[in-house]
């Protein structure tokens, strides 16, 4: 066989082996970075992939709570049953796969990069904790979109919302545009302005946090999501091998590794810090708009017979309450039966000993 035959079938099964690689790993490279925990959270080094749709429920496990279906996933292990974290921040990156984040807990392959919501964690937060009213703060900068419960909406009503408002806060005092090595990133241009405009809102949110610090100290968990799309924009501007772009990646690895250290230490290091990224999405979101007081029938579709769930929410309050209650009532039964078994009844009972007497005299 001839030299440049060798070399045809080396490329040949170089192509295989990269195509399989690419299967088993997942097409887009996606992961999930766990930037800071708590050391109760454990989170275990692997490469388990990881659903996009079951992120809502590891970050409900995460802070605590219990979901309606059991999680079958070896990279979070069952921590302490009254340990909680203080905090917990999941930020999404659309449009690169992976960021350099060397500092990192733990990162995991992302399969199944659909659209998800916080919306199930916030309301359990709203239910199980409403009179501490905790801070539950939804953003996504690119789409204006802002939600906010409990504390959030004083500690953030100066956060700028709009992109309108975010491009006015960067020429202001305080803007990251005098920190930050802007290279080949422009002041002028539209995408340019609108990933300059995340990094802005990121670094406003720790700026108020260090203005609030009384927040990390209540026994309510705080939630944070926020949606970041401008490496997305950038790359369809100027493509992923444009310095732009390559610029902006290295900006914002920068400022989120910072960002996850400044958060986990304001709540004491008792927070979770977790990172998406993913190139892009497989379906449209559809968000419904409704209220969060809104009560919610727990039913089971699956079911022909329209039987409940084995459990809900509240399984582990009221698992405990039984189980206590039954081993407290067991105690009791066998300290009344111990004492009745050694009674001396001439004694100890008054019964008895009125007998004994009226027997005597007669």
């Amino acid at each position: 066989m001839s030299l440049s035959g060798c070399g045809r079938m080396e490329a040949v099964f170089s192509a295989v082996f990269l195509l399989c690689f690419a299967l088993n790993t997942g097409v887009h490279g996606d992961r999930l970075t766990v930037l800071q925990a708590p050391e109760f959270v454990a989170f275990q080094k692997g490469d388990w992939p990881v659903s996009g749709e079951k992120i809502p429920d590891l970050v409900a496990l995460t802070m605590g709570f219990s979901v309606q279906e059991d999680l079958a996933w070896p990279g979070l292990k069952a921590g302490p049953l009254f340990q909680r974290p203080r905090a917990n921040v999941l930020v999404v990156v659309r449009g690169v796969d992976s960021l350099a984040l060397p500092q990192s807990v733990a990162s995991y392959p992302l399969e199944n990069p659909v659209p998800f919501t916080m919306d199930s964690v916030a309301e359990t937060v709203h239910s199980l904790f409403a009179e501490d009213t905790p801070v539950v703060l939804q953003l996504a900068p690119s789409e204006e979109r802002l939600y906010m419960l409990g504390k959030a909406n004083a500690v953030f009503e100066d956060l700028p919302v709009t992109l309108q408002q975010i491009r006015a806060r960067l020429s202001q005092d305080g803007s990251v545009l005098a920190s930050l090595p802007l290279n080949s990133l422009s002041r002028s241009a539209e995408a340019d302005l609108l990933f300059l405009s995340e990094v802005q809102v990121l670094h406003d949110i720790t700026a108020l946090l260090q203005r609030h610090r009384h927040l990390a100290k209540d026994h309510s968990p705080d939630l944070y999501s926020l949606e970041l799309s401008g490496l997305e924009e950038l790359s369809r501007l100027y493509g992923q091998d444009s310095p732009q772009y390559r610029d902006a990646t290295a900006i914002l690895a920068s400022v989120l590794q910072k960002f996850g250290q400044d958060v986990y230490g304001l709540y004491g290091n008792s927070s979770v810090v977790e990172v998406v990224t993913v190139k892009t999405f497989e379906a449209p979101l559809t968000r419904k708009s409704r209220s969060i007081l809104e009560s919610k029938q727990i039913s089971n579709p699956g079911s022909p017979y329209n039987l409940a769930y084995k459990y809900n929410f509240h399984y582990a309050v009221i698992f405990n309450i039984v189980l206590w209650l039954m081993i407290a009532l067991a105690l009791a039964v066998i300290a009344i039966a111990y004492n009745l078994w050694n009674m001396d009844p001439g004694y100890d009972s008054i019964i008895y000993r009125m007998t004994n007497q009226k027997i005597r005299m007669d």
